[in-house]
């Protein structure tokens, strides 16, 4: 049993640590499905709208923040140099989301055509499951007054 510490002195430092796993499924995974040719599409200048997608998903799926903290995440040099990215704004995030939520539809149907051609799966509808509703009324007996992810105490949550 340990009674003390082994180190009397900790000293911080800007050392990252990312799992260089998670970061090698996502390009495999993109690369397999073809979502460079989903993607690709709508940003032909700038940053590589491909390379920022596959690190904000490497990073959602190792930290899972906000997207403020993803820049600071994907900024690193390390991280960097793995996607072939330079240094860039938070706002270059922002915009590159912006442009997938223009093209939402296409895109969508787009994944699902390179999904069905790797996977032949089978051709059913598609649910699209949000993770947090709010319950605006009283009649529902299965909203509950409780943990709100937008700090709204007062508003019922299912």
């Amino acid at each position: 049993m340990q009674t003390k510490l082994r180190t009397y002195d900790i000293i911080p430092n800007d050392n990252i640590c990312f799992p260089i796993g998670t970061i090698l499924a996502v390009q495999d995974q993109y690369n397999k499905l073809g979502l460079h040719r989903v993607f690709g599409k709508f940003k032909s200048k700038g940053r590589d709208l491909n390379s920022l997608l596959m690190a904000l998903v490497s990073y959602k799926l190792t930290e899972n923040f906000s997207i403020s903290r993803a820049s600071k995440w994907i900024n690193h040099e390390e991280i960097l140099d793995i996607f072939d990215l330079k240094r860039f704004e938070e706002r270059t995030l922002f915009r590159a989301l912006e442009i997938i939520g223009m093209n939402l539809e296409e895109i969508i149907a787009d994944i699902q055509y390179c999904l069905f051609q790797e996977y032949n799966f089978e051709h059913t509808n598609i649910n699209l499951d949000w993770t947090s509703l709010i319950l605006y009324g009283d009649k529902s007996i299965l909203g509950k007054y409780g943990y709100s992810r937008d700090h709204r105490p007062d508003k019922k949550q299912m």
